[in-house]
């Protein structure tokens, strides 16, 4: 069914229409407001109202209230939106929202659990959908801990992105319509240099808008963002990979890691962590430093050599102050 068909179709259309002109990507609103409609089509309705968008959100009621929330929030604007010309219309009110929760803080690792991911990814088996999958999970786990990608940027490679002599990806078109270089460190230049040599084996689609990572499910497509983000949980539960607190970690956590470690590198290397930041926020696809800061967590690693770089510049002042 044509999406313009569902009740309120052809107005989802023209706003989603009228946002991108303005330079929003607006995918996920319109994916959320298409899904409306289709509940309303379920519910042979016509038009939104205070009864059914209830109804639609209970429906929501597996999903995490931040996310809910967002949802919400997304239904509210675009009736705000209809509201200028239909002044009648239904707008939800946001005062009976749920009140959004404080997100989980990342569940934070290092090196050795990465190395348990990485044997852990070498022994899946492949399937007949998925001929490449161990090369696939374990490329996708050495990119994410080494160079902070964000799964979506991951999922969305092609091979025309990797520029295998430079060592070398090309994020395009990713968050806030940003596009940036991302020079991979030797030993993840090994590995892309080690997975292209599997890849380039397939039979077809090797042009250079073909997926970097790539199944066989349903004819020859790209592994999807729930695909990649499943087989990596995966590795996460075989290799038991946990927190210092005890908890799973998210695919997420992967880039809170990433940005930990480049923090600890630069104190370990006695270099100016200040005059850094703007550069891990380039590499890293952010539009400000502000943005970068909330990788940043202060953890006993980080305070231990915060510390030591402090007595080393100033220890000689506080030992004459108390003699």
């Amino acid at each position: 069914m044509n999406p313009r068909d569902y009740p309120l179709g052809q107005l989802v259309e023209q706003y989603v229409v009228k946002q991108r002109a303005l330079g929003r990507e607006y995918h996920y609103e319109q994916i959320t407001l298409v899904s409306l409609g289709r509940f309303l089509s379920m519910q042979s309705a016509v038009d939104l109202d205070s009864i059914q968008f209830d109804a639609w959100c209970r429906s929501l009621s597996a999903i995490c209230i931040n996310h809910r929330r967002k949802r919400q929030l997304i239904v509210r604007k675009f009736c705000l939106y209809r509201q200028r010309t239909e002044p009648t219309c239904f707008v939800p009110d946001i005062h009976r929202f749920p009140h959004p929760v404080d997100c989980r803080p990342p569940a934070i690792f290092g090196e050795p659990e990465v190395v348990r991911m990485l044997a852990a990814a070498d022994e899946l088996q492949p399937t007949y959908r998925g001929p490449l999958r161990p090369a696939v999970v374990r490329l996708a786990v050495v990119l994410l801990y080494t160079a902070g990608l964000r799964i979506g940027e991951l999922a969305h490679l092609t091979l025309g992105d990797a520029d295998i002599e430079l060592g070398v990806l090309h994020i395009r078109e990713s968050k806030f319509h940003r596009s940036r270089f991302v020079p991979l460190s030797a030993d993840a230049w090994q590995e892309l240099q080690r997975y292209l040599k599997q890849r380039l084996i397939l039979p077809s689609c090797n042009e250079s808008t073909s997926p970097l990572f790539c199944s066989c499910a349903d004819g020859f497509r790209s592994y999807s963002i729930g695909g990649l983000r499943e087989a990596i949980q995966e590795v996460f539960r075989i290799a038991d990979v946990r927190g210092s607190d005890g908890r799973r970690p998210r695919v997420h956590d992967l880039r809170h890691v990433f940005a930990l470690q480049a923090l600890l590198r630069w104190y370990r290397q006695g270099v100016d962590v200040q005059s850094q930041l703007p550069k891990l926020a380039l590499y890293m696809g952010h539009v400000s430093i502000e943005s970068t800061a909330y990788y940043l967590k202060w953890i006993p690693a980080i305070a231990e050599e915060a510390s030591q770089r402090f007595e080393a510049h100033y220890g000689d002042l506080i030992a004459g102050d108390t003699l």
